[in-house]
């Protein structure tokens, strides 16, 4: 440790800067810019958090469809994160994200084939077995139970052991540790609500005034509680269906 406070306390000012570029980058919404700094450096470390700003960038995207070829990139990333660290806790949930993303496209056969579906969710809960209170890894598999359970019915969420009750847990664990996150309640609220938008209707209030209410510290925040904005006025203006239908083209 003593090393390690010596080595910073020596490292010149423009050093610290350079260091820390590539997260102001990303706190600020400059993605691209993020994932250049951060490759200059190639460990386990800088390449899952260059897959994480290509996600961002991906998510971001204004019309809900990310693209292709950005998922293509962060996965590519996140693996090469995990043959430098196979343990690496970023990586496996980045490379998670990203296969979750790339799987919406997908029919449900298809997703079926790809194996998708059975890799994400052990990668987010391979991570919460090394650390049990992370609360993106929560966070991921609420959304994961609910749209396994959304898109497979009852008989593929049977099969792929997902369900709403399961989903309900992990999103309470994931507001335990990171209560003011606006992301991890947007993203349940819009799950929840894809869904079904009259059943869940009160939870699905609740989740999205708290992401409105949420400290927002990065751009991709402010984007996501934006976004709870706008689906709290679709479900209060537009027919359950539609509000449904809606949701589930949201990110």
């Amino acid at each position: 440790m003593r090393c390690l406070i010596a080595i910073i306390l020596m490292a010149s000012p423009t050093a610290l800067a350079e260091d820390n570029a590539y997260q102001i980058a990303f706190t600020e919404g400059r993605y691209a810019d993020a994932a250049e700094l951060a490759q200059a450096e190639p460990t386990a470390d800088r390449l899952a958090f260059t897959a994480r700003s290509t996600l961002a960038d991906a998510i971001s995207s204004p019309d809900y469809k990310p693209p292709q070829a950005l998922l293509d990139q962060a996965e590519h990333l996140a693996r090469k994160a995990l043959e430098l660290d196979s343990s690496h806790l970023e990586g496996r949930l980045q490379l998670a994200i990203a296969l979750s993303l790339k799987s919406r496209t997908l029919s449900v056969r298809d997703i079926r084939r790809s194996g998708y579906g059975e890799e994400t969710k052990a990668l987010a809960e391979s991570v919460l077995r090394d650390d049990p209170d992370n609360a993106y890894a929560h966070g991921f598999l609420a959304v994961w139970h609910l749209e396994v359970r959304r898109r497979g019915g009852t008989i593929g969420a049977s099969i792929m052991g997902a369900s709403v009750k399961k989903s309900r847990r992990h999103y309470q664990d994931a507001i335990a540790y990171a209560p003011q996150d606006a992301s991890v309640h947007w993203q349940y609220a819009r799950a929840l609500a894809a869904l079904n938008s009259k059943k869940y209707q009160n939870e699905i209030s609740e989740a999205l005034n708290s992401a409105r209410r949420s400290t927002t510290e990065t751009s991709l925040e402010q984007i996501m509680q934006e976004r709870a904005a706008i689906l709290q006025s679709v479900l209060e203006t537009e027919h359950p269906r539609t509000a449904q239908k809606i949701a589930a083209k949201m990110l």
